[in-house]
């Protein structure tokens, strides 16, 4: 593709910002139009953002502008629909976490997208960094030896004002509590850096807000490559961090932060015996932290040169299998979820709704 990618957006809250940025400091991108429920919300956007043209449905931005590519940052709910749309207009798409509310809905965005002959990427931006990449390497040639155990865990703290947009804590609205709005994020670095899942075992627990779905969660799941990992996501956590520690045979690696990370943020600490290795385990020089802009940035690159997908941007379903996968767990009282229970059992892929404990009344 010469010509500069030309990019809308759907939806014009905070992330789509983000978006708007990216595209702006791309040196073959361009931001044409922009759409949203509310026609003043998106006309103070496209002020904010180098004007692009205003419409007032997604159906009208793609009869009148036939961007290259449509960027989604609207509530899970509608991802389905309006990446069908865009799809079907013959634009690539990029979605916002959680791309879907159910991996039945994932799947049919995916089977358009090979139908259409475009790209669907999903924004997993935890992925992306210099170090992330460098990690992921050492883990994947077994320079650190085995992945033994882990810890992934994402401790946010959400108020009750958070809760009170009306979409949000719904299982119809929101497709899932903290787990597929918050921890899905640290559970996709996670599977980045260890590979595919075996197995999953998760509960569900509404510990203080007034929500349908969790406010926090647990899990532990097991990965093809035999590390075992614990996974805890809370949205009533006043300290917040998003955090990963991987214990080797070889090493521990960390990586503490809150919604990005770079070099300083991870650390590698060679086990008793393996000190002599660690210089070959070194972050590399030159430092790129996480971030929307770089993950656009790449998936750009990729869609303008026709290329596939960075791996920073494939695999859209992983994580999103782990997160269905615990729900799943939930509803069936903790029981061991494996990736063939979720192509097997059409319950786990039309939707979660899963029973959440209520501990709020446990000292009544």
């Amino acid at each position: 593709m010469i010509s500069p990618l030309r990019a809308a957006i759907v939806g014009t809250g905070s992330v789509a910002n983000l978006h708007a940025q990216a595209v702006a400091v791309h040196p073959r991108a361009e931001l044409v139009a922009v759409t949203d429920l509310s026609r003043a919300a998106a006309d103070a956007f496209a002020e904010r953002h180098g004007g692009p043209a205003v419409y007032d449905t997604l159906d009208a931005l793609l009869d009148a502008e036939h961007p290259d590519v449509v960027l989604i940052c609207t509530p899970p709910v509608v991802h389905r629909e309006q990446a069908l749309a865009a799809l079907a207009a013959g634009a690539h798409v990029v979605v916002e976490k959680p791309p879907a509310p159910s991996l039945n809905d994932l799947d049919e965005m995916r089977t358009a997208a090979a139908a259409a002959d475009r790209q669907l990427a999903v924004v997993f931006q935890q992925r992306t960094g210099t170090a992330a990449a460098h990690i992921r390497r050492l883990l994947h040639e077994g320079a650190l030896g085995r992945p033994l155990i882990a810890v992934c865990q994402t401790l946010w703290y959400r108020g009750e004002d958070y809760f009170a947009a009306p979409w949000r804590g719904k299982w119809k609205t929101e497709g899932g509590g903290t787990t597929l709005g918050h921890g899905i994020h640290q559970l996709d670095l996670l599977a980045f850096l260890l590979g595919d899942w075996a197995s999953v075992q998760g509960r569900l627990w509404r510990l203080d807000r007034e929500t349908e779905t969790e406010d926090a969660s647990t899990a532990t799941i097991t990965f093809a490559n035999g590390a075992v990992a614990q996974a805890t996501t809370s949205a009533v956590s006043p300290r917040e961090t998003s955090s990963i520690r991987i214990d080797t045979q070889k090493a521990t690696v960390t990586v503490d932060h809150l919604y990005g990370h770079g070099h300083v943020n991870w650390s590698i600490t060679p086990a008793p015996g393996f000190e002599g290795e660690s210089d070959g385990w070194a972050l590399p020089p030159v430092e790129e932290q996480s971030g929307h802009a770089v993950l656009l940035r790449d998936v750009f690159d990729a869609l303008l040169d026709g290329r596939d997908l960075p791996e920073t941007a494939d695999e859209p379903a992983r994580s999103f299998e782990l997160v269905a996968a615990i729900y799943a767990s939930a509803a069936r009282d903790g029981a061991v979820i494996t990736p063939a229970d979720l192509a097997s059992h059409s319950t786990h892929r039309t939707g979660f709704a899963s029973p959440v404990t209520d501990m709020r009344d446990a000292d009544a």
